[in-house]
């Protein structure tokens, strides 16, 4: 086979329509081979070739004579000296960290370990048994495609609902996508889960991990897998096993079919991305990939005792950031994302992790630096889990200005309301305005605030209004695993019931959580499958249930679907409503002055500060300025209402008072009670006191007649309030 030098850029395969480019980094190797095999089945490499050249530890060579489709992976030749922290070991092969499209996946062998299992010398010893039967493949792909007039849809991030949603999950039991289909991208752009996604009114879908993972040998030990994907090996490969398709070229294109066909439905298309630790584990996991590569470079070790890794998400291992080739193996790979599969954003999972320099959280690091000054990158939607498991790792409110990020305390606050725990009230109206104590003071906007009430990690909707405990026995854990939080819903049966008055104020929670999210400043994310009242039967960590615990059940009863009619009226009446989704920070109440929002006692006057302070009161209005200062795509000013919001949490009925002023206003109407979960527009006499019945919220507008701003009341006065 002729062999040519090549170049050391772009790292991995590159295809240029004649021959293929083959380039890999490491500092350790003394040389590397490039192992072809004929085909998925074989247990041995046809072919064995030295890359003939090395600049600047980048070994690359240039193969005229390979094609797309080629299967291929590569034996490193260096030090094995795992207590200075080298781990090469030519006996394994390794897949491509830059491979596009994976060939063959990993079947579980004790070959695939750099060391022998069972050793008395543990992982100090060296393995010599071949692992290129087991291993995984990759494959040379052409990642050429017709992409035609496609566009991202750029829905300014005030605009912007998020749909957090597992690929197969949303279509594997979907009436209507053909068998083969279901459970894969083409299933997910199938005309009958747009129109779900459409018609629920949502403007992107943010999918749980694509990128190739590893089942956990101990999974497939006992027949399960890693349905999340949160265990990722490639970070430029697509998982397989959601393409309706074998081939590996095909499922790319499938893949960017699905992204075409969303855009051309105005949805967009994020990715829940891992970035913060590899399948490679800690000094026992296998050697599949960086480890036998350089392992030293790629993978922040214990500075005493590099034999070991630094671990900050409790799964084994840590990227070395600092490293410029890693960074640089991060930030290729999101742009490849950005630019060859045209991905609209980033959802990063333990993202605090990815910015821990030499063990401390550092938020001026390399990568959020990096991101930061990237022409791509900085234009695209950057969400930030911002936590780990490490010291120090909860950073919500602390990410850069261009990142938003998972609020875990606006989650935390409206649970812990609609519980009926006391001291709630101040900080519910800092949630609701979209938490300015956790971002404004950086210079960002309540559109940095993720609002979520679940997402898939934790209960469903339905879960959390119906169990206090966790049961995850399923998961062959002994319900060990997930979190132990009791959410006492005082719903009074564990479990499903049929009890008419549980089941009536279960679904009555429901509905307060979720328009308490949908009328809340901020950008609101739903868990998929929510909408249509999944349950999980109690199961709060579905990551290994590929079966009906985590695929969407879309046989609705009347109770189901009443709920997502509810769910599609509420997104409609905030797209709506310029006042539940400003750009801007409200401005609260200022002696003399004018403001966006006033917080209201039952009484119908503003809070005073004994109430602010007060753990007994439960319940609050909430009166919203409307607002013309967003515009349309025409540019056309968007107006909006007055809207009045009011919360009981209590489990008694409250009697609220429409403020003075408005009370001899005609023209008042309620656009929902979660009560009985009515949706019709109803007209609203504010001479009458509104009684809103235990645990309940309720919505009303009045039709804006050109005098924004409006002064409800006259004078003003400071309250202290949120």
């Amino acid at each position: 086979m002729r062999i040519w030098p090549g170049q050391p850029y772009p790292l991995g395969a590159t295809w240029d329509g004649t021959g293929v480019n083959f380039a890999i980094f490491s500092e350790a190797a003394e040389r590397v081979e490039l192992c072809l095999f004929d085909d998925p089945g074989a247990p041995i490499e046809a072919a064995r070739h030295v890359l003939p050249e090395e600049t600047y530890n980048v070994f690359h060579g240039y193969f005229p004579d390979i094609k797309p489709g080629a299967l291929y992976g590569f034996r490193v030749h260096g030090p094995y000296e795992p207590w200075q922290g080298h781990r090469c070991n030519p006996h394994k092969l390794l897949f491509d960290p830059y491979a596009r499209a994976i060939g063959r996946t990993l079947r579980w062998d004790d070959a695939l370990f750099g060391y022998t299992p069972g050793s008395p010398q543990g992982d100090l010893s060296f393995d010599r048994r071949d692992s290129a039967p087991y291993a995984p493949l990759a494959q040379v792909v052409d990642t050429a495609f017709t992409w035609g007039n496609d566009r991202p849809p750029r829905i300014p991030w005030e605009q912007t609902i998020i749909y957090e949603a597992h690929v197969r999950s949303l279509t594997q039991c979907l009436p209507g996508v053909p068998e083969r289909l279901r459970g894969t991208y083409a299933g997910l752009a199938s005309e009958v889960a747009i129109r779900h996604l459409r018609r629920l009114g949502i403007t992107a879908v943010e999918l749980l991990p694509v990128h190739y993972h590893v089942d956990e040998r101990f999974l497939v030990q006992q027949g399960r897998d890693n349905y999340w994907g949160y265990n990722t090996l490639g970070f430029f490969a697509l998982e397989p096993r959601y393409a309706s398709v074998g081939d590996a070229e095909l499922a790319i294109h499938e893949f960017k079919s699905m992204v075409r066909t969303l855009h051309a439905s105005g949805i967009e298309v994020i990715l829940d991305v891992v970035y913060n630790h590899t399948a490679e584990g800690n000094e026992w996991g296998p050697t599949l990939c960086q480890r036998g590569i350089d392992n030293h470079s790629y993978y922040q070790l214990a500075g005493e005792n590099p034999r070991h890794y630094r671990d900050y998400t409790g799964c084994g291992n840590t990227p070395r950031l600092q490293h410029p080739r890693v960074l640089q193996l991060i930030m290729d790979s999101l742009r490849y994302w950005v630019t060859d599969m045209h991905v609209d954003g980033f959802r990063f999972d333990l993202a605090a992790t990815l910015a821990r320099q030499t063990g401390n959280v550092d938020l001026m690091s390399g990568f959020l630096n990096v991101i930061h000054q990237d022409p791509i990158l900085s234009q695209v939607k950057l969400i930030a889990e911002p936590w780990d498991v490490g010291e120090n790792g909860y950073q919500v409110g602390e990410f850069p200005v261009i990142w938003t990020e998972w609020n875990g305390r606006y989650r935390d606050c409206v649970r812990r309301f609609w519980k009926g725990d006391g001291s709630t009230i101040g900080e519910l109206a800092t949630r609701l305005s979209g938490s300015a104590d956790l971002y404004e003071d950086d210079g960002r906007r309540p559109s940095a605030s993720i609002n979520f009430i679940t997402c898939h990690d934790g209960f469903t909707l339905r879960d959390l209004v119906m169990y206090n405990q966790k049961h995850n026995e399923a998961n062959g854990e002994e319900n060990r695993d997930g979190s132990n939080d009791n959410h006492s819903w005082n719903c009074g049966v564990e479990g499903p019931t049929d009890d008419p008055a549980v089941e009536a104020l279960r679904s009555r929670q429901m509905r307060n959580l979720f328009a308490t999210l949908l009328v809340s400043q901020g950008v609101p994310m739903l868990r998929g499958g929510d909408e249509l009242s999944h349950s999980a039967h109690g199961n709060n960590n579905c990551y290994s249930q590929d079966n009906e615990c985590s695929w969407f059940n879309w046989n609705l009863g009347e109770r189901e679907r009443t709920f997502l009619d509810f769910v599609r009226r509420l997104i409609e009446i905030r797209k709506s409503q310029p006042a539940l989704c400003r750009r801007n920070f409200l401005r609260g109440t200022v002696l003399g002055g004018l403001s966006d929002v006033y917080w209201l006692s039952p009484s119908g006057v503003q809070m005073s500060v004994e109430e602010w302070n007060s753990d007994q009161l439960r319940a609050l209005g909430v009166l919203l300025q409307g607002d013309c200062s967003q515009v349309d795509q025409k540019g056309d000013c968007i107006v909006g209402d007055h809207l009045l919001i009011l919360l009981n949490a209590h489990d008694h009925p409250v009697e609220f008072f429409v403020p003075e002023p408005m009370r001899q206003v005609p023209g008042i109407e309620r656009l929902f009670d979660t009560s009985d979960g009515d949706i019709q527009v109803t007209p609203f006499d504010p001479r009458e006191p509104y009684l809103l019945r235990p645990r309940s919220m309720a919505l009303f507008r009045r039709q804006i007649a050109g005098e924004i701003p409006w002064h409800p009341f006259s004078p003003a006065r400071d309250t202290g309030g949120s």
